[in-house]
C-alpha cells in the first residue's frame, strides 16, 4: 500500500518488517534492498526521516554498540577529560577477566580512555570510566539505563559500560535514537571516527597503538562521521555510523550479522540502494543465518 507523506512516498512490506521513503524524482523500493543482518534502521540525520528498517524492533544484544552510551554518560557527567585515571584489578574484573594489553596501575587521562573505548573498542578502558564516576560502577549503570529512558530507549538494558555481557540488549530502532543523540556530541564524533592513534600511559610509561575497529573509516570511500562497531558470538557482528551519501546524513544501524565483512557489506548495500535504487542480493548462507536468528529471539 503506498500513501504520501508530504514529498515523500512510504512503502511497508509487513512480512519482512521493512519501510522506505524516497523522492518522487527517484522512488526508493524496499523490495529492491536486501542485507544481511538480521537487524537493520537507516534514517536521514537532520529530518530524522526512516528511509529503510528491517526486525528493527526485535530485542537483542548489542555487544561494543553499548560503549557509545557509556560516552554519553561520561560527557552528560562533564567529568574532567584530562584527569588522570588509573587501571587497576577491579576493572578488569569488570571486563569478566578478558585479555588487554593495558597494564594494571598504570594512568590514562579519561579523554584518552574515552577515545580508544570509541575508536577501538579497548573494554578496560570502558570498565575504568564507569568504576571512576561519581557512585562507581553501579551509578554509571543506573545512569546509562536513565539516560536510555530519557531517549525513549523502551526497549534497552544496560548491565555493564563495555557491552561483554549478553544481558546488554536493544533494539536498532532503540540504537538509532542513541545515536541521533550521539550525533550532537563533537567528543563522540571526533573519538569514534579517528583512524590511528597512540595512546600514552603513565606509571609506568609506555605507549600503545590503536586501529578503528571500522574498516570504512580506516578507509578513504567514505565520509563518516560516527562510528561504533560492535560483536559477541551471542550478538553477531554490529555496525553503527552516520555517513554522508550524495551530500546527505545518514544514521546507519545494523544488528548481528554473521560474518566479521557482513556489516561493511551491508553498509555498501544500503549506499548503492540509496544511489541507485537497488542493493543487490545477499548469499543463501545469510539468508538462513538470518531465519535462524530471528526464529530464536522471536520465538
Amino acid at each position: 500500500m503506498i500513501r504520501p507523506l508530504r514529498t515523500f512516498v512510504f512503502l511497508l512490506v509487513s512480512a519482512t518488517s521493512m519501510v522506505a521513503y524516497a523522492s518522487p524524482s527517484q522512488p526508493l523500493s524496499s523490495k529492491n534492498i536486501e542485507t544481511a543482518s538480521v537487524s537493520a534502521y537507516v534514517s536521514e540525520l537532520k529530518s530524522g526521516n526512516v528511509v529503510y528498517k528491517k526486525n528493527a524492533d526485535v530485542v537483542m544484544p548489542i555487544a561494543s554498540l553499548t560503549k557509545v552510551m557509556t560516552a554519553l554518560v561520561v560527557l552528560d557527567a562533564k567529568q574532567p577529560l584530562k584527569e588522570a585515571l588509573t587501571f587497576d584489578a577491579n576493572d578488569k574484573k569488570r571486563i569478566y577477566n578478558n585479555y588487554t594489553r593495558i597494564r594494571m596501575q598504570s594512568q590514562l587521562t579519561r579523554g584518552e580512555a574515552l577515545r580508544i573505548a570509541l575508536m577501538s573498542s579497548e573494554n578496560l578502558a570502558s570498565a575504568a570510566l564507569a568504576d571512576n564516576y561519581p557512585g562507581g560502577h553501579s551509578a554509571f549503570v543506573k545512569a546509562m539505563n536513565k539516560k536510555a529512558k530519557a531517549l525513549g530507549m523502551t526497549h534497552t538494558r544496560f548491565v555493564d559500560s563495555s557491552g561483554l555481557s549478553p544481558e546488554n540488549v536493544s533494539t536498532a530502532a532503540d540504537v538509532h535514537k542513541m545515536i541521533m543523540a550521539a550525533s550532537k556530541y563533537p567528543e563522540i564524533k571526533k573519538y569514534s571516527t579517528t583512524v590511528v592513534h597512540t595512546a600514552y600511559f603513565k606509571k609506568p610509561r609506555y605507549k600503545l597503538a590503536y586501529t578503528n575497529t571500522n574498516a570504512l573509516v580506516r578507509g578513504n570511500k567514505w565520509d563518516i562521521t560516527l562510528s561504533k562497531t560492535g560483536y559477541l558470538d551471542v550478538a553477531g557482528h554490529c555496525l553503527a555510523m552516520i555517513a554522508n551519501i550524495d551530500k546527505q546524513d545518514y544514521v546507519m544501524v545494523t544488528l548481528d550479522a554473521y560474518g566479521k565483512r557482513t556489516p561493511l557489506g551491508d553498509a555498501s548495500r544500503i549506499k548503492k540502494w540509496l544511489t541507485t535504487g537497488d542493493s543487490g542480493d545477499i548469499s543463501d548462507s545469510a539468508e538462513h543465518y538470518q531465519r535462524t536468528k530471528l526464529k530464536a529471539l522471536t520465538p
